[in-house]
């Protein structure tokens, strides 16, 4: 524990020093993205005076990246491909195959769709508008635009507007929510008064970014539509009505430009504006030439200083691979809350923002790093090293559609999957495996920071009939079924552990399991469905590890 201490308290120096030295050079622009986060990474464990964990081996970096790149678990023939493969690259290979594929465009959405909008609902529309953004490889200040003005930027796509359409109501969500989905700022402390603890934020900044939803609605048909007028006051603390500016978390506000419309021009908006709020088959209503949130996007794109929008996706995409944020928690940005490596964060915004906001880019830079390659486990004779330094992997609890997804393809029959090069058909498979998995992951709670296994999904898998028929039946299609057709012991358990846990036995579990089914000689299906439960039900399959 006092190593421990000492450890953190270290840490707290060197941010501190890394906070004073912000401004320093970074690494030249031309360095990839793999060496930038090992260079800086390093260089905070040698200030730390720690080591880093050791390299995971072959099996566990697939497990890991196919959860991380393609949202489940390898299957098995891809386990036994990877393992054959003599290539000096072939991590590096897998990865550059694993972006171009169509699991990983499926997986990029379910995590988009994760965290902008599945904790309020389940939209179909907005999932599709994701993939065919995510198929694309569209760029997320893109999809921020689109996201922000569907009305502008896709009106005849309703999938778009779901972010807006389900907050509209609620402005203190929907400012809420942008700032810190999108900005990584959370700023719902600076609505009666100026941030207790953290100089950065206002109350104009709140009622700042609170003026570009304001003229905000919803049509009955369920699109979205701004109004012509509207402004926001607040009261200060001291009693004070104030006008709110369209003010960006940076303090940069605009002026709205005059408008010069008659009465009966007002009148006609109005108008158009009540039909499109209360008719299923009223036109679409009149665009207004001033648009605040065009605005809002304008000033988070052209943010140059802060780059809020780069940092924000940067460290939330950091945090989805590595376990923790490199500013944490993911809505604290702000200067009472350094980056545990500010040099890394400021080179690799710099770098997204550079490339054109390119997801898959930034995601395929990290995931090559010596860095994002280390073991959970830590054997040195020291207290671990602090998580910030991130010189040792952080478990991940996995995804309900990454956990619901993972049970599917971990227990079909293995000789009915592919391997790394997929068939044509592919596609349309991944799509099927996506739907048959809403069931169960609707079923499994979206893990947050301290996750443990909640009692429902303890029940569920103890006592729920889905698991018996959907994962543990013993047809032709599922492992069980596999499993009861080989009479060799030694090879069954081989095959089961290396289906479900993407790795082989140990002695010691190869001798456990035999005597399991030596001493159900009667009952061997039944006795193989209880093996295969038991492996579903640990930690080492319920964690990205």
């Amino acid at each position: 524990m006092r190593g421990r201490i000492a450890a953190t308290v270290t840490l707290v120096c060197l941010r501190l020093t890394a906070v004073a030295a912000a401004g320093d050079d970074l690494l030249p622009a031309d360095v990839s993205i793999e060496t930038a986060v090992d260079h800086y990474r390093d260089a905070g464990m040698t200030e730390a005076g720690v080591e880093a964990a050791q390299t995971i081996d072959d099996d566990a970096w697939l497990r890991r990246i196919m959860l991380d790149l393609a949202g489940r678990v390898p299957t098995l023939r891809e386990l036994e491909e990877f393992r054959s493969s003599d290539a000096v690259d072939k991590r590096a290979a897998v990865v550059d195959q694993l972006v171009q594929s169509p699991d990983f465009a499926f997986h990029l959405r379910n995590e988009l769709d994760l965290q902008l909008l599945a904790k309020i609902r389940e939209d179909g529309e907005w999932r599709s508008y994701l993939l065919a953004a995510t198929r694309e490889n569209r760029a997320w200040d893109r999809i921020f635009r689109e996201v922000m003005l569907p009305e502008r930027e896709k009106p005849d796509e309703k999938g778009a507007g779901a972010f807006l359409r389900e907050r509209v109501k609620e402005i203190d969500d929907l400012t809420n929510d942008t700032a810190s989905l999108f900005f990584g700022v959370n700023i719902s402390c600076a609505k009666c008064h100026d941030h207790p603890l953290v100089a950065d934020w206002l109350q104009d900044h709140y009622f700042g970014m609170t003026s570009f939803f304001k003229r905000t609605y919803r049509t009955k048909q369920g699109m979205l539509a701004e109004r012509f007028e509207g402004d926001v006051k607040f009261t200060t603390v001291a009693g004070e009505e104030k006008p709110a500016a369209f003010m960006f978390l940076t303090g940069t506000a605009i002026e709205e430009p005059p408008r010069e419309l008659s009465d009966e021009e007002k009148e006609k908006i109005q108008q158009a504006i009540q039909q499109a709020e209360k008719e299923d088959n009223a036109d679409p209503p009149p665009l207004p030439e001033f648009s605040p949130r065009t605005e809002l996007v304008r000033l988070a794109v052209e943010d140059a200083e802060q780059n809020f929008l780069a940092r924000n996706m940067v460290n939330r995409t950091w945090a989805r691979l590595m376990g923790r944020g490199l500013v944490h928690p993911l809505d604290q940005m702000h200067s009472e809350n350094p980056a545990s490596h500010p040099e890394l964060l400021n080179w690799l915004a710099r770098d997204f923002a550079s490339h054109g906001y390119d997801l898959r880019r930034l995601i395929r830079g990290i995931v090559l790093s010596e860095t994002y390659a280390r073991d959970t486990r830590w054997t040195g004779e020291s207290e671990p090293p602090a998580d910030e330094l991130f010189a040792v992997g952080i478990p991940r609890p996995l995804t309900p559609r990454q956990l619901a997804l993972s049970l599917t393809i971990s227990t079909s029959n293995p000789e009915q999957l592919p391997g790394l090069e997929k068939p044509e058909d592919w596609p349309q498979r991944r799509e099927n495996l996506e739907n048959q998995a809403n069931g169960m992951a609707s079923l499994i709670e979206i893990p947050e920071d301290g996750f443990q296994v909640s009692v429902e999904e303890a029940l569920l898998f103890s006592n729920s009939q889905r698991i018996e028929n959907d994962y543990l039946h013993d047809g032709g299609d599922k492992l069980v079924g596999n499993l009861k057709a080989i009479e060799d012991d030694r090879e069954l358990i081989g095959t089961l552990l290396e289906a479900v846990l993407s790795r082989p036995p140990t002695e010691e579990e190869i001798a456990a399991c035999t005597d399991y089914l030596a001493a159900r000689p009667d009952r061997r299906v039944a006795g193989i469905q209880q093996l295969t439960w038991a492996l579903l039900t640990t930690p080492e399959f319920r964690f990205n590890h």
